[in-house]
């Protein structure tokens, strides 16, 4: 369990600090902005989701996951794009409370099945 916990650490570390950083690096202009909204609407959210889902199979060990991530996405934006900026307090709630009704339902689904 440890190993797949620091697994999605890693994961959550290139998902919330590199890719914010490798589009304010590398991206410039109009496309920036675009990669931007990918990210911030797209790859972010159904990220949150995913981590929730797979933390909700064992919620005892795993409901730091989404919490982490959320927190990693907010110091990634803040270190590469704009640091104090409110905004992005907010997009990391939202990826909190995605991530914990994901896996609110995952657990749900998961004692369903098995009781």
């Amino acid at each position: 369990m440890k190993k797949i916990f620091i697994c999605w650490l890693a994961v959550s570390a290139v998902v919330m600090l590199v890719i914010p950083w490798a589009a304010a690096t590398f991206v410039k202009g109009d496309a920036g902005m675009a990669v931007c909204f990918l990210l911030f609407f797209a790859i972010n959210p159904i990220y949150s989701v995913a981590i929730g889902s797979f933390a909700g199979k064992d919620m005892k060990r795993l409901w730091s996951l989404p919490v982490i991530s959320a927190v990693l996405f907010l110091c990634g934006t803040w270190i590469f794009f704009d640091m104090g900026e409110t905004a992005f307090i907010l997009y990391a709630a939202v990826y909190l409370v995605l991530g914990i009704v994901a896996m609110l339902i995952s657990m749900c689904i998961r004692k369903k099945v098995q009781g």
